[in-house]
This record gives C-alpha cells, structure tokens and sequence, in this order.
C-alpha cells in the first residue's frame, strides 16, 4: 500500500457481484460515478464542506487528474480499479472500487473507504456520516447502480 489515499484509517467494504466481465462493469461503474457525485446539490455541499474538489473537472472519461464535487481521481486503472480521493475541513477520505473478475462473465465490484476524522469536530462528523450508517447507504446505492446498468444494457 503505497498511495497516500491506502494509507488511511480503513472503515468499511461493501460489494455485489455483477453478471458482466470487468470492462463493462468499469464501463458501468464510471458512469454511475460521475453522475451520482456531479448531480443534484452536490457542489453545494461540496462546498459547505470546505472540499478541494467542488466542481467536475479535467479528462473524461473519468482518469487520474478528474475531479468531482467532493472527490478528485486518484488512480484509474481500468478495469480494475478507481479510486476517488477527498479532503475537508472534517475529514480526509477515499473511496476505492475494485473489480475482480471471478469468471470470463462474472465480475465482483467491491467499494472500500478509508478515511480520517481529525479532531473534535472530525469525531461529530464521524458519528454523524458513519455512525447513522448514511456512508453504507451511499456506499451501496453507487455500486448496485453500477450492477443494474450493466443487466439493463444486456
């Protein structure tokens, strides 16, 4: 583990098993991304949070150097992993996808988060995103998303 985003504080793994090969569930997986984190109100929030990152920018398809409300592209490799980045003034973060194929049509899609909650107000925003399980909710909806795109385009 030699990123600086695998060097947190691990919190949690979520993960589904999609019924595509791991280039369509990236495929899948990137769009869902970019759609999830760039819509609705979440530049806003990014920037009440204080993010680095408030605004969609850089290469697409989404590539190391991206950026998205909350989260900048730390590593891409398709199709194995993406893995998202972030900063504010509670918490440093990174939420990794990973694909593993388990058969020439069958891919596991799994989502780890790793993350540091520094100080006093870091602990409250801990409690109030990990401890209220809103993360898992989150978490879960991106990568069944990224499953239902794939058994739509099928």
């Amino acid at each position: 583990m030699s990123a600086a985003h695998e060097r947190l504080p691990y919190v949690d793994e979520h993960s589904v098993e999609i019924a595509a090969p791991s280039q369509k569930a990236w495929d899948a997986l990137a769009h869902v991304v970019e759609a999830t984190v760039s819509s609705g109100t979440a530049p806003r929030f990014a920037r009440l949070l204080g993010c680095e990152d408030v605004e969609p920018s850089g290469p697409r398809p989404l590539a190391e150097g991206s950026a998205l409300p909350g989260f900048h592209v730390a590593a891409a490799d398709a199709p194995t992993e993406l893995a998202l980045a972030g900063s504010h003034r509670f918490s440093n973060y990174a939420l990794i996808f990973r694909l593993d194929e388990i058969s020439p049509q069958r891919s596991r899609l799994r989502a780890e988060t790793r993350a540091e909650f520094p100080g006093l107000k870091g602990a409250v925003y801990r409690t109030l995103v990990i401890g209220t399980r809103l993360h898992v909710l989150a978490t879960r909806r991106i990568i069944v998303a990224a499953r239902r795109r794939v058994e739509v385009e099928r």
